[in-house]
């Protein structure tokens, strides 16, 4: 390599000469010019797919999965499915005629979840004790937020809304913040 960089009307080292065919075959360029290790299938620290950031499913050590001590593959439950899950609780009250549900939730709150949380691959997460909620957990939450929004006409419900919406990036509601709990999306059943 020279000591002066080209001038206005020379070509930079390895650049096709004026006038020669610029489809003509040239050699891959290394993908390694600085002599750092090749980033192409070299493994992801974070054990994901290929090299840097995170694949699909994969926590960043910077991401607030990270400071939750959520296993790979499980995030927290974005706002548009705790939305669903919300709405889903009225069609599946009605179906279950109510005691069904009731039931079924008793069941389910020992895996952590609720039956509309059940439905759509969500669990609730205990961020002091970095693992899935007990039953307890979920009696404490479920139960204090039902009565507090009887005793309030409903007005806990919409502060509950408005601290859900503000809360980023862990989305708790009222009932999250009694229980200590966080909402998260588990698609492959890894929390049991």
């Amino acid at each position: 390599m020279s000591e002066n960089p080209p001038g206005p009307y020379e070509p930079f080292p390895g650049a096709p000469a004026y006038g020669s065919d610029p489809y003509a075959k040239q050699p891959p360029p290394d993908p390694s010019p600085y002599g750092a290790p090749n980033p192409y299938g070299a493994p992801n620290p974070y054990g994901g797919p290929g090299y840097g950031a995170p694949g699909y499913g994969q926590v960043s050590p910077y991401s607030p999965e990270a400071h939750l001590g959520l296993p790979p593959g499980v995030l927290i439950a974005s706002q548009g499915r705790r939305v669903g899950a919300y709405f889903l609780t009225i069609p599946l009250v009605f179906v279950t005629l109510g005691i069904g549900y009731i039931v079924w939730g008793l069941i389910v709150w020992g895996k952590g979840t609720s039956p509309a949380l059940q439905v759509l691959g969500m669990k609730a997460w205990k961020e002091d004790r970095r693992a899935r909620a007990e039953w307890g957990d979920m009696a404490l939450r479920n139960i204090v937020d039902y009565l507090i929004s009887f005793i309030t006409c409903g007005i806990s419900s919409i502060v509950s809304f408005v601290l859900f919406l503000s809360d980023e990036p862990r989305h708790r509601t009222l009932a999250d913040r009694i229980g200590g709990t966080v909402i998260v999306h588990d698609p492959n059943n890894q929390l049991g």
